[in-house]
């Protein structure tokens, strides 16, 4: 029986994992709030069952499994389906692991040890910015789209375009990219960056501030990509100390 404040999601997930008993909990809870659940023990069984055509929401994928580890099953999973998000769930808690979880293309890295609450609201932020398929006929209650110079978004399809050109964001990346356009002109700060993704007042790396080289290491990653399809950009400025700035096709103050 659903606890009594749980709402019925209606989206489906893909539980991978070779913890049995790890995996029947998680599993479990999901199921109580309202989640379709598909579970596989390795990595090589989930990929068989998308290649036969396939689709889930999102993924929960471990990291330390035998055979093929997580990070090879993203990698492949990447060449076929690049848009499913993938939340990473692991024992291993350093911060190297979560950058290159989220160098790979995952959205999001759990530690196992958190509670199924934090997981569940992590799922619901990521779900909340994607258009899933089984919601897709629904109407918009919010932006579906916006252009700022060269710069066009596709919310509900978190797809974004500079000079007509397709960016290979991941739905993190995006996610901050359009908090930086919704401001644009304006100083965002690293906490707000950060929380529009993992949520506010969730701590990240060492420190009470730790969470400042994952959004640098985002922002790199973000310019970066703009940078392969247009080798002058410089449309994401920093303060130093404070955060990042939007400009665009415009020029850096000062």
């Amino acid at each position: 029986m659903p606890p009594a404040d749980a709402t019925p999601q209606g989206g489906s997930i893909a539980l991978v994992d070779d913890d049995v008993l790890f995996r029947e909990s998680v599993e479990q809870n999901l199921l109580d709030v309202g989640f379709r659940v598909r579970v596989f023990g390795d990595g090589p069984s989930m990929l068989d069952y998308f290649a036969g055509g396939e689709l889930v929401d999102l993924i929960l994928l471990d990291w330390k499994m035998p055979a093929m580890n997580g990070i090879e099953v993203l990698r492949r999973l990447r060449t076929t389906h690049p848009n499913i998000p993938v939340i990473f769930l692991t024992v291993l808690g350093d911060q190297f692991y979560e950058e290159a979880a989220l160098q790979g293309g995952a959205v999001d890295f759990v530690e196992k040890s958190r509670s199924f609450g934090i997981l569940r609201k992590r799922i619901d932020l990521i779900l909340s910015g994607v258009r899933s398929p089984s919601v897709a006929n629904k109407k918009p209650d919010r932006e579906t789209s916006l252009r700022l110079g060269s710069l066009g978004l596709d919310v509900d399809g978190g797809r974004a375009t500079w000079r007509g050109k397709l960016l290979a964001l991941s739905l993190t990346e995006f996610r901050m990219l359009h908090l930086l356009a919704q401001r644009a002109g304006r100083d965002v700060r690293y906490r707000d960056i950060y929380d529009i993704v993992h949520g506010e007042n969730f701590i990240a790396g060492e420190g009470e501030e730790g969470y400042r080289a994952n959004v640098r290491t985002f922002i790199k990653r973000i310019r970066q990509k703009f940078r392969d399809v247009d080798a002058t950009f410089d449309g994401i400025q920093n303060y130093p100390g404070f955060g990042y700035r939007w400009i665009g096709d415009g020029h850096p103050e000062g």
